[in-house]
C-alpha cells in the first residue's frame, strides 16, 4: 500500500467526530516508559501509532467548577465509546488491506501499580504533533487546550509521520491554581500523581461519582 493511505484514515477519523489527527513513528522510542506490559496483546512490530482526538463539550466541562459532575462523568464515558468506535473503524479498514492493527482501548488500565494502559494516548499524541505535556500532566493542544480526549491505533503500516511541536505553557498557571489537591507543580516533573489520585478519590466519594475522574484541570485549560 502506498503512503497515500494517511488521508483516508484521517477522513475516517474526522467523519466520525475527531477534530485532531496525526501519526507517530515509535521506532527508537522507549515503549516501557509509555506503555504497560500486557500478556494479552503483543505490540511487536506495530511501530506506527495513529492518534486522533475528540474535543469535549465546553458546556459540560464548564460545569466542573470545584468537583466532577455526573454530567461530566456521563460525557466522559460516551466520548470513550466514540473513541473506541473510531479506532475500530480504522482498524477494520487497515485489516481489510492486509495490515496488522491494534485499536488501543480508550480507557483500560493494564497495570494498576503504575496506572498504565497498553500505551499512553497522550504520549502518542505528543509524538504525533498534537500538543505538549503541560504542567497538569495532560496533553495541551494549542487550539483546544486540555479539553480533548485521545484515541490510538497501532499498526505495521508505514505512513508519513508528524513531528512533536516545540511549545509549552509559558507563564500560564491556571491549572496550578485550580487544582484542589495541589498536585500540579511548576513543571511536568513537579506533578504529583499520588496526590492527584488521592484528591480524585476524595472528590468522587464525596460527590458519589462512579468513575475515577476529576476534570478541574481540564476546565482550567481551554486553549485559544
Amino acid at each position: 500500500m502506498s503512503l497515500s493511505e494517511k488521508p483516508n484514515l484521517e477522513a475516517i477519523a474526522r467523519r466520525n467526530g475527531a477534530v485532531l489527527f496525526g501519526a507517530a513513528d515509535l521506532r527508537g522510542i522507549d515503549l516501557a516508559a509509555i506503555s504497560a506490559v500486557s500478556q494479552e496483546v503483543s505490540l511487536s512490530g506495530l511501530w506506527t501509532a495513529i492518534s486522533y482526538g475528540y474535543r469535549l463539550s465546553d458546556l459540560v466541562v464548564e460545569g466542573v467548577v470545584d468537583h466532577p459532575t455526573r454530567t461530566y462523568q456521563y460525557h466522559y464515558r460516551q466520548v470513550n465509546l466514540l473513541l473506541d468506535h473510531i479506532g475500530l473503524i480504522m482498524a477494520s479498514h487497515l485489516q481489510a488491506l492486509g495490515h496488522t492493527v491494534f485499536p488501543v482501548p480508550s480507557s483500560q488500565i493494564v497495570d494498576w501499580t503504575t496506572y498504565k494502559g497498553h500505551i499512553s494516548h497522550k504520549a502518542v499524541a505528543r509524538l504525533a504533533g498534537l500538543g505538549w505535556i503541560g504542567r497538569s500532566n495532560l496533553l495541551v493542544n494549542p487550539v483546544h487546550g486540555a479539553r480533548v480526549r485521545y484515541g490510538t491505533v497501532l499498526t505495521d503500516l508505514v505512513l508519513p509521520y508528524d513531528k512533536p511541536i516545540e511549545n509549552g505553557c509559558g507563564v500560564c498557571r491556571r491549572c496550578v491554581t485550580a487544582c484542589p489537591g495541589q498536585a500540579i507543580g511548576e513543571d511536568v516533573a513537579g506533578f504529583d500523581l499520588d496526590k492527584c489520585l488521592r484528591t480524585i478519590d476524595e472528590l468522587r466519594q464525596r460527590e458519589n461519582i462512579g468513575s475515577r475522574i476529576c476534570g478541574i484541570c481540564v476546565r482550567a485549560c481551554p486553549g485559544t
